[in-house]
Order: structure tokens, then sequence, then C-alpha cells
């Protein structure tokens, strides 16, 4: 499926003013799974302690608006490869005053501010990329001492919603269908990390809650624009079922799952 039409369209309906980017982005930060997973491994972060911040891949800013109102003291770089969606994204943190958040256009393959951050954020952005290790290199360059990376990615375990040999990723931009656990710890370790952390996310009750939430609703807007008009009836359904389920993938804990999050420190 063509995820980015999708998204373009999502972002033409609720960019028009300020208070519906706002509600645009608690939409993501309360249907999106992922969402979840970093915010609570971002607020076991102490706030005041973290200075310098790159979001690698911000594409909408959810992330970055979210950080910047915890990380008050931060200074936040935002990097994304699309020239319309950094330009928009700076339009909109103008408008809003955050004078600490600055949105550039940005090849992560070669994107380096040596030893510049104390966090570096990058949420489903691996899996889009063909020359991982050298990207997860440079962000490695880019913290500083005892600075941490946080990934969330898809696994190798059905991440791309691809569960068999022969079958496609659900989202074709993706390069790969996702990682392994010990896969995805060994080249963190090769960019030059000194310790990996790694563990699944979208386990049984997640999987289930990004299919109502997300693959189901994608696939009807793939189909035809006019379910705009329903999604609000059918989120009205599905949306207390679905949190319910990202409650419990949170605070649980997975053999399996078709998500991982990752930490690595320098």
């Amino acid at each position: 499926m063509q995820y980015d039409p999708i998204k373009r369209s999502l972002g033409s309906v609720f960019n028009s003013t300020p208070f519906l980017r706002k509600i645009f982005y608690f939409l993501l930060d309360v249907l999106l799974l992922r969402s979840w997973h970093i915010r609570s491994e971002l607020k076991k972060l102490n706030f005041n302690d973290v200075k310098n911040i790159l979001d690698a891949g911000s594409g909408f800013g959810q992330y970055t608006f979210w950080m910047s109102k915890k990380f008050k003291q931060a200074q936040i770089i935002a990097v994304d490869v699309k020239e319309e969606q950094v330009a928009d994204c700076n339009g909109f943190f103008i408008k809003l005053g955050k004078k600490q958040v600055t949105f550039e256009v940005g090849d992560l393959v070669t994107f380096v501010q040596p030893e510049k951050f104390d966090l570096v954020l990058c949420v489903d952005v691996m899996e889009h990329i063909e020359e991982d290790v050298q990207v997860l290199t440079n962000y490695c360059a880019s913290l500083k001492k005892g600075g941490m990376l946080l990934i969330s990615t898809p696994s190798n375990m059905g991440g791309s919603d691809v569960h068999d040999d022969g079958e496609t990723s659900f989202i074709e931009e993706h390069v790969r269908d996702g990682y392994g656990i010990d896969e995805i710890e060994e080249k963190c370790k090769r960019a030059g990390f000194s310790r990996v952390e790694a563990r699944y996310s979208y386990g049984a009750p997640g999987k289930l809650s990004w299919k109502l939430s997300m693959k189901y609703p994608m696939l009807m807007l793939n189909t035809s624009k006019l379910f705009f008009i329903l999604l609000p009836f059918y989120y009205v359904i599905t949306m207390p079922v679905a949190l319910i389920l990202n409650a419990f993938d949170v605070s649980g804990s997975h053999e399996t799952g078709t998500g991982l999050i990752v930490k690595a420190w320098k």
C-alpha cells in the first residue's frame, strides 16, 4: 500500500490551522501504539539533563512537538528528507513561537553533527533506509558521550505485515520487512554504541490494536477518500477497544512482537 499519499491527504486536512494541527498530533499520540511506547521511554529520562535533541526523520513533527513541551530547556533539531514537510513544520512551529525548534532538510545517510546531541530519536525510519549501519554510525558520532539513541522500528516477526515467504510489506516504502533483535543490536554495536537494549513491542494486544486503529482505516482510505466521512463513526466504535489494547501492550512484556524498541548508548 502507498502510505505517503494518504499521509499527504491527512496533512492537507489538519494543517489548515494550528488548532487543527494540534488536534492531529493528539490523535496520532492516542492512536499510534508506537507513540505510547516512545513516550513511555522518554518519560524515564531527566527532562532537565537533556539539552540538545535530534529528531531523525521527523515526518509530521508530532514527536518534536511533544518533546518541545516536556524538554523545555532543550534545543531540538528535526531533520527530514522531504522539503515540503520541513517547510510546513517550520511554519507551524514559528506560529507557535517555539524558537528552540528548527526543522532542516537532510539525508540521514550523510547528516552528522559531531558530539552535539544528548538524545537522538528515530521513529519508523530505519526500515526505509538501505544504508542503515551508516545512519547508525552517524547517530553515534552525533551523540555526546553517554547520550542515548531511541529507535522504534518493525521487527522481523511480521512488523511490516509480512508473515510468510513471498508476502510483500503492507507499506510499500519499506526497504526491509523488519529487524531481529540480534541483528539490530549487532548493527548498533558495529556503529560504535557501547551498550544496546532491545525489546519487542506490538505483542498480541498491540497487533490487534494496530489492525483496528491503523491497518483497516488505511485500507479503506486507500480504496476511496470517501471513507474520510466514515472514519469518525468507525473510531467511535473501535477507539475504546484500541486504547485498552495499547495500555496492555505498553505495560506488559512480550516474548515476540511485530515492533522493536531499541535504546543504545554511546
